[in-house]
Formats: C-alpha cells, sequence, structure tokens
C-alpha cells in the first residue's frame, strides 16, 4: 500500500522549487516538511550533499517513507515537529545553505482514512498529522464551546457560516466520525455549493488540531536564522492566513534599508500552472515565496 501511495504522492511546484532554491553540488539542505520525499529528492540529486543535510517530518508514515527512500545514505531524518526541530538544529549550531518548507497536508495523508482529514471518506475524527499528540478533531468538535468554534472556523476556514456550523455541530454532538460531521455541515448548506460546504470546516479543524498557525509564527524566524549567508529558502503555503504570515515576515527583513538581512526572490507568490493544476489538483492553492540571505 505504501508504495501505492507514494506513486499517488506529487510534490507541488516542483520546478520552481527547484528554480528558487538553486541547488549546488555541494550545498546543505534542510526540508523542515519533508514529507514524502518528492522535493528532497529533486534538491539532493543535484547537491549530492547528505551528510550535512536534515529531512524533518512529525509524521510517522511519512518518516517510513523518508527511511526507506534514503537508506543508503548518510542523511539525517528527524521525526520532530518543525518548531521543535528548529530549536534543536539552533542549539547545535547548524547553517544551511538551502531550506525548503511545504506547509499543509500531503495527498496520502487525505487518501488514508484511518487519518480522518478527509470529508469524503469515513474515518475517525482524527486529523493529527503526530500521532504521538493528545488532541484530536474529535476532542475539538465535541468538547469546545460554541464561541470556540465559531473562532476556529472563521479565523482558520474564512467559513462564512461559521456561525451556523458551529451551531449545528454543538447541537448535533457528539461526532465520531468523518462522514457524520460532513454531512451535518453539508445540511447547513443545502444543496447549493460549487466546492463541498464541508472543505473549510475541516481545513480549519486540522490548523487548530495541529496549531499549524502558532507553529509557522514561531519557527518562521528560526529558519532565517538557520540560513546560511547566501542561501535560499521557498516556504510553500496552502491558504490565505500562511501565506500572509510568510509574506510578512520576508517582507519585515527585506527592502532598501540598511539593516535587510534578506531579499526577495519573489515579489508576488508564484503559482501552480494550469498544466500541473490539471495533473496534480492539490496545486491549485498553493503559493510559493522565496528569497535569499544577504551575505554581509
Amino acid at each position: 500500500m505504501k508504495d501505492h501511495q507514494i506513486k499517488k504522492h506529487i510534490p507541488v511546484l516542483a520546478n520552481e522549487v527547484v528554480q528558487y532554491l538553486d541547488p549546488q553540488k555541494g550545498e546543505s539542505y534542510l526540508d523542515i516538511t519533508a514529507g514524502y520525499g518528492g522535493h528532497a529528492q529533486l534538491v539532493l540529486e543535484r547537491t549530492l550533499n547528505y551528510k550535512n543535510s536534515v529531512l524533518v517530518d512529525r509524521d510517522d508514515q511519512a518518516i517510513d517513507t523518508l527511511q526507506d527512500l534514503f537508506a543508503t545514505t548518510n542523511i539525517s531524518i528527524l521525526h520532530r515537529d518543525y518548531l521543535d526541530a528548529s530549536w534543536d538544529l539552533i542549539r547545535a549550531g547548524k547553517r544551511f545553505d538551502l531550506i525548503l518548507a511545504d506547509l499543509g497536508i500531503s495527498s496520502v495523508q487525505v487518501d488514508v482514512a484511518e487519518r480522518g482529514f478527509s470529508f469524503q471518506n469515513e474515518g475517525p475524527l482524527d486529523m493529527r498529522m503526530d500521532r504521538r499528540q493528545k488532541i484530536t478533531a474529535a476532542d475539538i468538535v465535541n468538547t469546545y464551546t460554541e464561541e470556540q468554534l465559531v473562532k476556529i472556523l472563521r479565523d482558520y476556514g474564512e467559513e462564512p457560516k461559521a456561525k451556523r456550523i458551529a451551531g449545528a455541530i454543538v447541537a448535533n454532538r457528539p461526532f465520531r466520525t468523518t462522514l457524520a460531521l460532513s454531512d451535518a455541515i453539508s445540511a447547513v448548506y443545502g444543496n447549493r455549493h460549487k466546492v463541498h460546504p464541508a472543505t473549510k470546516t475541516f481545513q480549519a479543524l486540522r490548523i487548530a488540531v495541529n496549531q499549524e498557525v502558532e507553529m509557522l509564527e514561531q519557527a518562521l524566524p528560526l529558519w532565517l536564522e538557520l540560513l546560511a549567508p547566501g542561501g535560499r529558502i521557498a516556504i510553500i503555503s496552502f491558504h490565505s492566513l500562511e501565506d500572509r504570515i510568510v509574506k510578512q515576515a520576508l517582507k519585515a527583513r527585506s527592502g532598501n534599508r540598511y539593516d535587510a538581512s534578506m531579499k526577495l526572490l519573489t515579489k508576488k507568490p508564484i503559482m501552480g500552472t494550469q498544466n500541473e493544476i490539471v495533473l496534480n489538483p492539490r496545486a491549485r492553492s498553493a503559493k510559493l515565496r522565496a528569497a535569499v540571505k544577504i551575505k554581509k
């Protein structure tokens, strides 16, 4: 099953990642969300520097795949969330020429029903990227107040019907499965909708379960610290809240100022081509921003 899943996982904006990271032989590479290794393979086949490179992921299935893919190399693979890993690498005095963060969820995670990420496949309300953590989507859905749920749906999902959906959740809980929750959300929307009614709610719950926004805000400055002078960083986000955080962090450290530490390589976010979106629908919402650390 693993091989079948890996073949289905296509790394988004792969050509653009290689273009903006511009990997050169001998350069060190940090993939802070290595996932199933698609981007890492493309970069490392150009740098050939496995010894000084690090792959990080908090998903145990991704770690298993990375260990298989890079079994014959001496690359470091860390089963950690990227915030903890970033702090560890800083404390160890590490610096990298290339850093990539591909945020969000992989197609493999969505396709495995038991992980609970999909509103179209029957599974438990889980949504944990790191299955060692305690809190699940079921905990949030079944125990949070209506006000807390409204805030999550608005902040993380930009859901226009947040109040009605939160009310429906509270009125009909407990929920145990993804489809039960998906059906309750669909009932709020009725039959008139272009995108699946549960899309934004499931996104919001996933972000809340995995503390994605809080971790990104804390980790991004650490990544820029881990970047060596002249090094390049590329960050792929999948919703406006993430993209805004990335944009502001890079903008705050760049520009025509004497204290600028970064130079933007992308004035606007790079999006997937129409051809890529047809082949890989996940690329539809992907936005890539890149920058280089100025040599002092």
